[in-house]
């Protein structure tokens, strides 16, 4: 089915988004989405690993550096797009998209976790000293690894069988993506200095995301 917005739109867009409102039940779309998700991934080892022994340039003059940069900007764009199903749901009526919440955000914490390899492993050298004395000169990496430590709980909670322990508090719990997002955000404006306008555009999608939710909570009237 198209959903009841999506037949309501202009006809230019409804032809548009109406196929894949189609093809959104098949059984090879979750697969294939996930496959090309796993493209950031493979880019970011494979160059670096390309850069620092192979002796190429595809991530700049300072391929670590730039590493950390796309791996972070990878993980707000995936939990950005985890925060994107349920306004696309309730927009569009796609709610085949429900099941893609937890595939999202689950590949925007493996990015979270590659971000901090990154930053751990080839930019500090697991070097304990330089690691306290980035934490203490840096503040957006404390901001950053607060905002990773509140996106753990998430993961590990993630599974069904941690839904169902947990209940109604597990979606209590999971609020807490948005003060994870919004620290990730300010982290990221931090660590970019004067060049602000990527920080900006994600800030706004962000905002934009939060937005739809109070509206919808304060203009829906429950059923019953």
């Amino acid at each position: 089915m198209a959903g009841p917005v999506v037949e309501t739109l202009p006809a230019p867009l409804g032809r548009v988004l109406a196929p894949l409102a189609r093809f959104g039940g098949a059984r090879w779309l979750k697969p294939l989405a996930f496959a090309l998700s796993c493209l950031p991934f493979a880019w970011a080892i494979g160059a670096v690993l390309s850069d620092l022994f192979g002796g190429t340039r595809l991530l700049g003059s300072n391929p670590i550096k730039a590493a950390e940069h796309f791996s972070g900007e990878w993980a707000l764009r995936f939990l950005l797009l985890s925060l994107a199903v349920t306004p696309l749901r309730q927009l569009l009526g796609w709610n085949w998209l429900a099941s893609w919440r937890k595939m999202l955000g689950l590949l925007g914490f493996a990015m979270v976790v590659v971000h901090l390899l990154v930053w751990g492993v080839l930019d500090n050298e697991l070097d304990l000293g330089d690691i306290r004395a980035d934490l203490l000169d840096r503040w957006y990496i404390v901001i950053g690894m607060v905002a990773f430590a509140l996106l753990v709980p998430l993961a590990v909670t993630s599974t069904r069988g941690w839904i169902k322990r947990l209940g109604t508090r597990w979606v209590t719990l999971h609020r807490l993506v948005f003060p994870a997002v919004a620290l990730a955000l300010v982290h990221f404006g931090m660590a970019q200095k004067k060049d602000l306008e990527d920080p900006l555009v994600f800030g706004a999608v962000a905002v934009a995301l939060v937005a739809w939710r109070v509206w919808r909570a304060r203009t829906v009237v429950p059923r019953g």
